[in-house]
């Protein structure tokens, strides 16, 4: 029999083993789900910072801080007022395309391309949480998109780019960052393996060698990543014979696909990670966007890049190298619009939105005032949502809106682009009735219909998803209380994925108001909203 000692003595080594953090085992992707494209990550001392697209969307480019590199929060936006973010009739997929986040001297740049607002620049900041600086333009005379800079030991600085379109190549120039401007006009330096496409370049040195890491084959199911290194920053360049140092195209059982858009870091114990793009389709089809992976990479005996050892990424990867897993606390899943501001989850449509929103008028309560723009148009309406980040989910709101006329509609939207969304919407007067509307293809159809009792009483509006579908329901309040959820309809999700629908986003969430036309319309006060994550 054991004595008392030693069963004190195991105990306590069990409550010690229990009070001390395990190291993980593993981790998942991805790590940042939903439409997260497009990362580019830095690294000071123990913490890490991650910027990712932001396409039409206001404020652009979202930045996120981890720890770990698996565990991310966002602590801001690059580009948060309208002189550094002109988004005037831009287009759904066009805007901001892929920024490049680096750190010099405790300055952090976000590089990136407004497509149709003015070409090329860069804004800078001591604090990436905090105001980043009027946008820097750069005399870039030529058409480029997915600019990166690197700053070399010597001092010089290198801005790397994709120009000439499918069949164009890789385009760098010296650049003064002091000045703000390229010091010469870029030129070809290579033209990468013979894929289309050959985009987002970032460029390091290793080992006295500099390497350029790119994306060829587009940014769907034929993505790859392939790399070339050279003795100098511009050249020439030599092929790595083992290219595509990653691709998953030809693997269709593979859970993620579309894998590329890569960049690199280097952890304080000299292990290397890269944050890249990838999807999860169902049915050969994603609707959540493209969304951040994580991979270990290493440099073999050769010298040259390899991803997780010649392997297809996982949903789940072994978190060998990685620092200790420190996630943030979880966010609240409702957000009461107490505060004088938005959240940073929240997103706008081409721009702040000033006249259309307030929470200030009615406090407590987010208050939309709907105009003549539509969710159809390629403008601004009376919108804010945020990304839908989970396969499994459920969103809802409660609001208070009294049309008074026939054009008069909020409600809940999830939306694609101004062609594929779906609607919940309190319409129709002198008596209210809910609607589902479903816009697919361009061609707006009557999904379905309830009528609303008597009165203006609050209505509660919840989507809940599965990867396939989406089920619509309501309640109505009266007297304080919450009447049981009602099934209004079900609609596919197939409709608002990019195979369906197109574009390089993915579905965002939230709460609009639209229909004014000869008279004013009454404003929409919405007294919450809630974003539960069911699973990943």
């Amino acid at each position: 029999m054991m004595g008392a000692r030693t069963i004190s003595s195991m105990l306590s080594a069990l409550m010690a083993a229990t009070l001390l953090p395990a190291a993980a085992a593993s981790y998942t992707n991805p790590v940042l789900s939903g439409f997260h494209a497009d990362p580019s990550v830095c690294r000071v001392g123990g913490d890490y910072y991650l910027a990712t697209s932001s396409f039409e969307y206001f404020p652009g480019v979202p930045i996120y801080h981890s720890k770990d590199l698996v565990h991310w929060r966002q602590i801001g936006h690059a580009l948060t007022r309208a002189s550094q973010l002109k988004l005037t009739n831009t287009r759904s997929s066009q805007g901001i395309y892929a920024p490049t986040l680096r750190c010099h001297d405790g300055v952090f740049y976000m590089v990136t391309t407004n497509m149709e607002g003015g070409g090329a620049f860069y804004v800078h900041t001591k604090d990436p949480a905090g105001e980043w600086s009027e946008p820097v333009w750069l005399n870039d005379k030529t058409w480029g998109m997915d600019p990166s800079l690197f700053f070399d030991d010597d001092g010089k600085v290198y801005y790397t780019r994709h120009g000439g379109g499918e069949h164009g190549g890789v385009y760098q120039a010296e650049i003064d960052v002091k000045a703000g401007k390229l010091l010469e006009q870029p030129r070809l330096i290579w033209s990468g393996t013979g894929g289309v496409w050959p985009e987002g370049p970032h460029l390091y040195k290793q080992d006295g060698l500099y390497y350029l890491l790119i994306s060829e084959g587009g940014t769907s199911y034929n993505h790859s990543l392939t790399m070339a290194r050279s003795a100098t920053p511009g050249g020439p360049y030599t092929a790595n014979p083992a290219n595509p140092i990653l691709t998953h195209r030809g693997h269709p059982e593979l859970p993620l696909q579309a894998t590329g858009h890569g960049d690199l870091v280097q952890t304080p114990e000299g292990k290397w990670w890269m944050p890249l793009l990838g999807i999860r389709p169902i049915a050969n089809r994603h609707h959540l966007g493209r969304e951040t992976l994580l991979t270990p990479v290493e440099w073999n005996s050769e010298g040259w890049l390899t991803v997780n050892k010649g392997k297809p990424l996982a949903t789940e990867m072994s978190a060998e190298g990685l620092p200790p897993f420190a996630p943030w606390p979880t966010e609240p899943v409702r957000d009461d619009f107490i505060l004088s501001k938005l959240g940073l989850q929240w997103t706008q449509l081409r721009g702040r939105g000033d006249g259309l929103w307030s929470l200030s008028e009615r406090p407590g309560y987010l208050r939309l005032k709907g105009s003549s723009v539509t969710m159809n148009d390629i403008a601004q309406p009376a919108f804010i949502a945020r990304r839908q980040e989970h396969m499994r989910m459920r969103a809802s709101t409660e609001v208070e809106f009294q049309p008074s006329a026939a054009t008069h509609a909020a409600g809940l939207v999830l939306r694609q682009n101004e062609n594929n969304y779906y609607e919940l919407r309190i319409t129709g007067m002198p008596q209210r009735r809910l609607e589902l509307l479903a816009r697919s293809g361009g061609v707006t159809s009557l999904q379905a219909t309830a009528k609303l009792p008597p009165g203006n009483g609050p209505v509660q509006l919840q989507v809940e998803s599965w990867a396939n579908r989406y089920e619509f329901s309501y309640s109505y309040s009266a007297g304080g209380a919450n009447a049981p959820l009602k099934l209004v309809g079900t609609v596919p999700t197939a409709p608002l994925s990019s195979e369906s629908a197109g574009g390089f986003t993915g579905v965002f969430i939230g709460m609009y108001a639209e229909g004014a036309r000869q008279q004013a319309m009454p404003a929409a006060d919405f007294a919450w909203f809630d974003y539960q994550a069911l699973e990943k």
